[in-house]
């Protein structure tokens, strides 16, 4: 049986003003349902994002503020950071974990600037709320191998989609040189580089 996470709990201490931070960044407003003084629901979800957020008026015990480590993917780490500011929100700068792919709690061992090399799941950064929950961004290009089945390729927005076909279009670029030839057939490499690079597997030569 499938289990996908589809909402996470966001505990605010005032709804309205959660509202209009997350609304300025850009994410859709699913629902806002009152049903009283003492219970309000409001739903919203990230750009591209199959799991939405859901804060409001005794939704959560939890403490204003008290939401950490929540992750969204990107695959432009600096691009989304200037999406970020212009939105209203603060974040910080980029960084990249002493220890490897992943990253300590807090702000232990980060090193300032992305992973080297742009590795793909290296390169984070960090903004919060204004209650204080905090957000992390964490830049993904290629998949690890078996995270996606390649059998069901899907793209979350037509920006992920541009992104992924200029990656492709510099990699077939790539392929041209080393072949000294221009491929007629280059639609077809690029939807086998493309599913590859989701689904973690091996990408055309």
């Amino acid at each position: 049986m499938d289990m996908k996470l589809e909402v996470v709990v966001v505990p605010v201490s005032d709804v309205d003003r959660a509202k209009d931070f997350y609304t300025g960044l850009g994410w859709r407003l699913d629902a806002d349902v009152p049903t009283g003084e003492d219970f309000r629901v409001v739903q919203m979800t990230p750009p591209g994002s199959p799991a939405s957020v859901i804060f409001g008026t005794s939704v959560t015990e939890q403490a204003p503020g008290s939401a950490r480590g929540l992750h969204l993917i990107v695959d432009d780490i600096e691009t989304a950071r200037e999406e970020l500011r212009k939105g209203g929100a603060d974040p910080g700068e980029v960084f990249h974990d002493a220890g490897g792919v992943f990253h300590h709690g807090g702000t232990d061992a980060r090193v300032p600037g992305p992973a080297p090399e742009r590795g793909s799941y290296g390169s984070f950064l960090s903004f919060s709320d204004p209650d204080g929950n905090g957000w992390l961004l964490q830049e993904i290009t290629t998949r690890l191998p078996g995270r996606l089945d390649p059998a069901t390729t899907a793209f979350s927005s037509a920006d992920d989609l541009a992104s992924s076909l200029r990656r492709a279009a510099a990699a077939h670029g790539e392929h041209e040189a080393r072949t000294g030839a221009e491929d007629p057939d280059w639609p077809d490499w690029y939807a086998r580089y493309m599913v590859s690079e989701q689904a973690g597997t091996e990408p055309p030569t």
